[in-house]
């Protein structure tokens, strides 16, 4: 082995030794600052993650930093030692999936999304959780605080960016929008997609329309009953 060589796989050998070590992780700023000057990180870095992609352990790069993770096809075995005892009730769910979808968005905003009013304390265990946080406040009256996800909520789902979250066709193929081709049907059906400055303003709110079918079908058998009892003879 060369004396070039020997560098390279001495330098190879220290990247992998910090992601090791580290409790969280690393992006290639971080692990460039603990590294003597001259380690080529990000080159180290492609062939770690090839040395690795069919252990029991891959690096994987989450929220654009890097570490290692069991391989997903042998998670099973290590569920005992990693659950934690963190159960989230209903609308903790579906608070969690509006903020990672409509982000920023505000505590109104979720309860107009919802249809119904949100206790403090759903957004509390979600904080606490670390999963999501206060991104700043809207420009409106009142300065209402908006909230987004965090980098842990990233890394505990395995999520590279909210970009990789899966879209509506994904969440249609799982079966968890039963009724969304009903709600497209009131609202005109799929929009066309517009240009990316403007794709949030044009974008259709999925459960908003959901929930006005639902109210529709509702109303609906409502009147129905109104109209069978007036039919009724008079006693």
């Amino acid at each position: 082995m060369t004396e070039q060589s020997q560098k390279q796989h001495q330098d190879c050998r220290m990247v992998e030794a910090i992601l090791f070590a580290s409790e969280s992780p690393l992006s290639v700023e971080e692990m460039t600052e603990r590294l003597p000057e001259g380690v080529d990180v990000v080159a180290h870095l492609a062939t770690l993650q090839e040395i690795y992609a069919l252990r029991g352990v891959n690096l994987v790069l989450v929220a654009g930093k890097y570490m290692f993770r069991t391989a997903e096809d042998l998670s099973f075995l290590l569920r005992r030692e990693i659950d934690e005892p963190r159960k989230l009730s209903r609308a903790a769910v579906e608070t969690l999936a509006i903020i990672a979808y409509h982000q920023p968005v505000t505590r109104a905003e979720i309860e107009d999304i919802r249809g119904v009013t949100i206790s403090k304390g759903t957004l509390d265990v979600l904080m606490e959780a670390e999963w999501v946080r206060i991104m700043g406040r809207r420009k409106t009256p009142g300065r209402p605080a908006t909230y987004g996800t965090t980098q842990e909520f990233l890394v505990h789902f395995g999520i590279e960016t909210i970009k990789d979250l899966p879209g509506l066709h994904e969440l249609k193929a799982a079966g968890l929008l039963d009724s969304v081709d009903i709600a497209l049907d009131k609202l005109g059906g799929m929009p066309q997609p517009a240009d990316h400055e403007e794709q949030d303003d044009g974008q259709i709110d999925i459960e908003e329309a959901i929930a006005r079918s639902e109210r529709d079908a509702i109303e609906g058998a409502n009147k129905k009953d109104l109209v069978d009892t007036a039919d009724e003879p008079a006693v």
